[in-house]
Formats: structure tokens, sequence, C-alpha cells
């Protein structure tokens, strides 16, 4: 009996789950710090075992990890290097869904010696996003040509007829990841020149797209795109460009929330302060009653924009109790987010990715080359960010744990025996891209 342990029983860890409880030569331990939910995924399940694990008990989490064949780490990503040093130290592989940090690509010499695969971002972005841009520079690589240019755009939203309240999402994953985001840099490559652009300005350029039949998005860059012309082979692209997609009216509010003050994560004391009280001296504004006319007035803008509607909806001027004595303005806002921000009973998400290429040939020849993925939760069942982000790694774990992946080292699906099972696998699964290519010249 193969042996499979999962760390983490969040938002995207049941497709993977129960991919591996449907395989009779497969038991899957399921360990969170919160016992109830790793329990609702095995639940009485005969070849599964939940229980309670705090990965800052190394000893329990060593033990946990000798036990079985692969990992599969789907906690916080501060605690990736931590699973993936213990994994070398019981020669066992890992596979998780999250970036490859400095931490863990230290440790690629070791895992290179030991023959141990570390498999990371083989979720959805990062994850599928590599797997179907690599698949389509391999086939213009194989046809003699180069990549020019490449765009590509991610976003989890709700689909169309979910998208009913005024800031255009909910949360199908870590909503502290979601707000996070916005504080990082980002970095692009646009006709041969280097783009910088710092946290606080992210939001403040949305770019507008369309996707045929789906809608029409606002983006915004995605952390550092210029490495991704090393980490692809693409050296000779002079456009190198990842963002995220957001429902109309994202980029303005978070932008706002910003430079309130709300994506602070320092903590501080709340004791005898109402909700707007506690804002306003975030914002180091009077307390009165007509916050959002100090706000209109600050940013200059008119107080009816619907800027202030959204954050009115949110809760953020009402005089309502804090929830508890103490925290910072970030813990504030995802719990109101939390709270007015969850998909209802069988409404459904969407995840729509695309990809853009400008390829040229040497027969001097050009074309656009568009891939696209729509992908829609399942009412009532799986959402499609649980599928695009778990399905892909247990994909990966399948490959390991089959003992077909002939590959050591901290690994990112950017090959072909990794991504190319992967791609087969989901699109098996209902998962695929739409192709569109068009000559240019």
């Amino acid at each position: 009996m193969k042996k499979i342990l999962v760390l983490g029983a969040g938002f995207v860890a049941g497709p993977l789950v129960r991919h591996f409880l449907e395989k009779s030569d497969v038991h899957v331990s399921v360990a969170d710090i919160e016992p109830d939910k790793a329990e609702a995924l095995a639940g009485s399940h005969p070849r599964a075992r939940a229980f309670a694990l705090d990965l800052k008990n190394e000893t329990a989490l060593d033990a946990e990890i000798g036990a079985a064949d692969v990992t599969v780490s789907l906690v916080p990503y501060v605690f990736h290097p931590v699973v993936a040093r213990l994994c070398l130290r019981r020669k066992k592989p890992m596979v998780t869904t999250s970036y490859v940090s400095e931490a863990m690509r230290a440790l690629d010499a070791e895992a290179r010696q030991t023959g141990i695969p570390l498999v990371n971002e083989v979720g959805l972005d990062p994850g599928i996003d590599h797997m179907e841009a690599m698949r389509v520079i391999d086939e213009v690589r194989a046809r003699g040509g180069r990549i020019l240019s490449f765009r590509s755009y991610c976003g989890g939203l709700p689909a169309p007829e979910a998208n009913t309240n005024p800031f255009g999402y909910k949360f199908s994953w870590s909503p502290r990841g979601v707000l996070l985001a916005g504080k990082n840099d980002a970095r692009y490559l646009a006709g041969g020149r280097e783009i910088q652009i710092p946290a606080a300005e992210l939001f403040a350029r949305p770019e507008t797209e369309t996707i045929s039949g789906v809608g029409t998005f606002e983006g915004y860059p995605n952390r550092n795109s210029v490495p991704y012309k090393d980490l692809y082979g693409i050296p000779e692209a002079e456009t190198m460009f990842r963002g995220t997609y957001r429902w109309p009216g994202w980029c303005e509010t978070l932008k706002k929330i910003g430079e309130w003050g709300l994506l602070e994560a320092k903590e501080s004391d709340w004791t005898g302060l109402g909700r707007r009280a506690f804002l306003a001296r975030t914002a180091g504004l009077a307390d009165t009653a007509d916050i959002r006319g100090e706000l209109a007035a600050r940013w200059k803008i008119d107080s009816r924009a619907k800027l202030f509607d959204r954050m009115a909806w949110l809760g953020l001027f009402d005089d309502a109790p804090l929830p508890g004595k103490s925290g910072s303005p970030l813990d504030l806002l995802e719990k109101l987010m939390l709270a007015k921000m969850m998909y209802a009973p069988r409404e459904r998400d969407m995840i729509v990715l695309k990809h853009e290429f400008r390829a040229a040939y040497p027969d001097g020849g050009e074309e656009l080359i568009t891939s696209t993925l729509v992908d829609y939760g399942i009412p009532g069942g799986d959402s499609s960010m649980s599928r695009t982000v778990g399905l892909p790694a247990a994909a990966a774990a399948e490959l390991v744990l089959e003992g077909r992946l002939n590959r050591a080292g901290v690994l990112i699906p950017v090959v072909p025996d990794l991504y190319a099972p992967i791609l087969y696998f989901l699109k098996s699964r209902g998962i695929h891209f739409r192709e569109e290519r068009n000559k240019i010249k």
C-alpha cells in the first residue's frame, strides 16, 4: 500500500485527496492544525486518516513524513522549506503548489545529490500557467521559431452570474494571500525596456481585456515577470509580462484601501474603539460621522463615487464593534471580507487564464498565438480554484508515487516530462486550453 501525506486541509485540498482515495492501492493521511477540516476531507474512508498536526512540532512532522512515500504540502508557504528539509533528511519526495522561495532554492544541490525530487509550483498560477506556456514555446522551437513577446493574465473570479457584490470578487482561496498580493512590487519587460512598478502604484493603471463569451476584465502586473525569460528559455523575448485579472472596479478600490493603510499587518490595540474610530485612526483622520467625506477630500474625488459605495457596503464606515481588542488593519479587513464575500451554496467560481505569444520563424513569417483556459466551478461541488490547484498537484504527486519522474532537485513544471503528463491528466478531467493562431506577416 502506497502512502501519501497531505499537509493542509484548506480550500484546494479536496480534489487531490479524493483523487487518491479513488485508488485502491493508496492510503491518504490528511493533517491540519484544525482537525475538523482534515476529518471533513477524510470522512470515514477506510484508506484515510485525519489528525491534528502543528507544523511547529518538528518531531511529530518528521515522523509523519518518514511514514509516507510522498508528502504534499498545501500549508502557508513559509512552512515549505521546513517540510522540504525533513523530506530530504528522510529521503522522501515532496510536492507543493507554491512559488519557489530562496530558502527552497537553497535546497536544490542537496536534493540533487540525494536523488530526491522537491516539486514546486504545480498549482494554477504558478503551475498550469508554466505548463501551457512551455508547451507552446517548445512547439515554436521545434519549428525553428523564436518567441518575441509573451503576455499572460490569470484570474480566479466569480462566474458572471455569481458576480453579485460591488467588489466583483469572492474568496475561493486564502483571503490574506489575495490581499497581500497587493503589497508586491512588479517588474516586466515591454518592447525591450524594463518597467518597474512600486507596490503603491500596482493598481494605478489597469489594462482592459475582453475574453469572448466571458466578459471584460481589468488586469494589473503580477510580481516580477523578468526572470521568466530565462526560466522559459526565451532570452530573445522583448516583452515578458504576467498579470492578474479582476472584474472592473477592483483595482481602484484596492489602491485606495492600500492608501488608507488597511493592508498593514502591524498589530495595535483596539481597546475602547469602534470600527469607524479605529479606521479613522489608521488613516490619520478625525473620528467624525462623515469619514466618507473626509476621505473624499483627502483623495480629491467625489464622495458619491462608486468607490465609496463599495467601502460602505463592506462596512468600513460603520460604528460597529471591532472583532476583539487588538490586531492589525489587515486582520480587520480580512474579517470584514470573509463575512460578506464568500460564495453562496451552488454559486460557481471561474478561472480565466490567457497566454499570448508573438512568434517569428526562419522564413520571415510571424504569428500571434493565443491559448485560453476558461473553467467553471461545479455548483454544489468543487470550485474551479480547488480543481485547478489541487488536481495538478495530484498529478505531480502521482508521477512521483508511481516512479515516473526521473528527476531530482528543486523542480518546477517547465520540462516535458513534468508538464506533458500533467496537462494530459487535466485534459482528461475537462480542464483544457483553446488555442488560436493567426499570421501577422
